[in-house]
């Protein structure tokens, strides 16, 4: 057998950022993102804190997907987290600015502090955002109230698996 050395292409990435919780149309369509980025082949990065980003990458795992997370804890043997890869940063918050950079857009579900930090650590290193509308949190407002004056990059509002498809296909990620 032959090994090659040619590196693949790195497949995209989108981090998945928010809270909702169980029985909300926000956690419903959270769920239904994970499984739209592994039809898709887009790694999800999540840290797996709220039940949205939970079932995001448990949706994606279980459709054969590949699942960054990366979590506050120094500890690897970190038990029942929903991941193909698991990164521990030991950083507690200070994770947020990983996650901010992880991805090459982020995927914005609700939210509340720890959210609006990723998002502003996000938007200040020119990632894409796609806030979900429609659904409560931060992420409703995002789009009539980004996080200043700059526009550092576009703000992608969605609303549906079929919109949020579009938004990726419009950034390049698919």
């Amino acid at each position: 057998m032959t090994i090659s050395n040619e590196a693949k292409p790195r497949r995209p990435q989108v981090c998945v950022l928010g809270s909702a919780e169980p029985g909300s149309k926000a956690y419903d369509l959270a769920a239904a993102a994970g499984e739209l980025f592994a039809k898709l082949g887009i790694t999800l990065v999540s840290g797996c804190g709220s039940p949205a980003t939970r079932v995001a990458a448990e949706r994606a795992l279980a459709a054969g997907g590949t699942v960054v997370s990366i979590i506050p804890s120094d500890d690897i043997n970190t038990e029942n987290w929903p991941c193909t890869v698991l990164i521990p940063c030991g950083m507690g918050d200070a994770r947020n600015l990983l996650m901010a950079l992880a991805g090459d857009a982020c995927l914005v579900i609700g939210g509340r502090a720890g959210t609006i930090s990723e998002v502003c650590l996000a938007w200040l290193h020119h990632r894409p955002l796609l806030p979900l509308e429609g659904c409560g949190g931060w992420s409703d407002q995002l789009e009539k109230n980004p996080p200043d004056e700059r526009k550092n990059s576009p703000i992608l509002p969605w609303s549906s698996v079929e919109s949020l498809e579009e938004r990726l296909r419009s950034l390049g990620l698919v």
